[in-house]
């Protein structure tokens, strides 16, 4: 199973999330607020309270930060598989750059008064 867990108030994480909707043509993503009983069930407390950073699941294996969304926009084969490249670079400083935007996220792109709620076309893709 491969699940993005994402912050459900997030502008930048929803934008995420409807970017994998729109280029995952196979479908295979599940998505779950981080917010969600369900990644409560699934991950760390540190990950459900911090909302810093997406996870992605992907065959039992948890990934974080920047090296979550490299996994994530990687599944979706290509072009997108080509950012790939940016894993050759230091995780580090891959987090740097992460770490920076996650902590302006919401003053950037917005918060939402309350989580997404998908459409009923992406209704099935959600876990809650």
């Amino acid at each position: 199973m491969k699940i993005i867990f994402f912050d459900g108030y997030c502008g930048l994480c929803n934008g995420f999330v409807d970017f994998i909707l729109k280029f995952d043509k196979n479908a295979v993503f599940k998505f779950s607020p981080l917010q969600s009983e369900f990644a409560k069930t699934k991950l760390n407390q540190s990950d459900v309270e911090d909302l810093k950073s997406v996870v992605v699941l992907i065959n039992d294996k948890t990934y974080r930060k920047a090296e979550a969304a490299l996994k994530a926009l990687a599944e979706l084969g290509w072009p997108w598989k080509i950012l790939l490249i940016f894993s050759l670079l230091p995780e580090k400083v891959l987090n740097l750059f992460y770490d920076l935007i996650a902590a302006n996220r919401y003053r950037i792109f917005g918060k939402r008064e309350t989580c997404r709620l998908p459409t009923p076309e992406e209704r099935e893709r959600f876990i809650l």
